[in-house]
């Protein structure tokens, strides 16, 4: 017997709520914001490198060059390789247009 009391008052409960949710109206600029804020909330991972991030570690700085020298810079260009293979493929359809 109240297990079913229990679920009567839950199930009334969650309808009375429901009921009161669907009346509440809030402006535009609150939902643009709810939504830039789960929008960071589920990026923050990806967004280490901000300072403001509590995993943000110092970029290391570039080695010193004595003054008076100028520092080597070597370019190597690999060659193109071609492979004897075309870079094609065929789409194919399952099902026909109409079926």
């Amino acid at each position: 017997m109240r297990v079913w009391l229990t679920s009567f008052i839950l199930l009334f409960g969650v309808a009375e709520l429901f009921q009161w949710l669907r009346e509440i109206t809030l402006p535009t600029p609150i939902f643009i914001l709810g939504g830039a804020l789960l929008a960071i909330a589920s990026n923050y991972d990806k967004l280490s490198d901000l300072p403001c991030h509590l995993d943000y570690q110092e970029p290391d700085s570039p080695p010193e060059i004595p003054a008076g020298q100028t520092p080597k810079v070597t370019l190597s260009v690999t060659p193109k390789v071609h492979s004897e293979r075309p870079i094609s493929f065929e789409i194919r359809k399952p099902f026909k247009p109409g079926n």
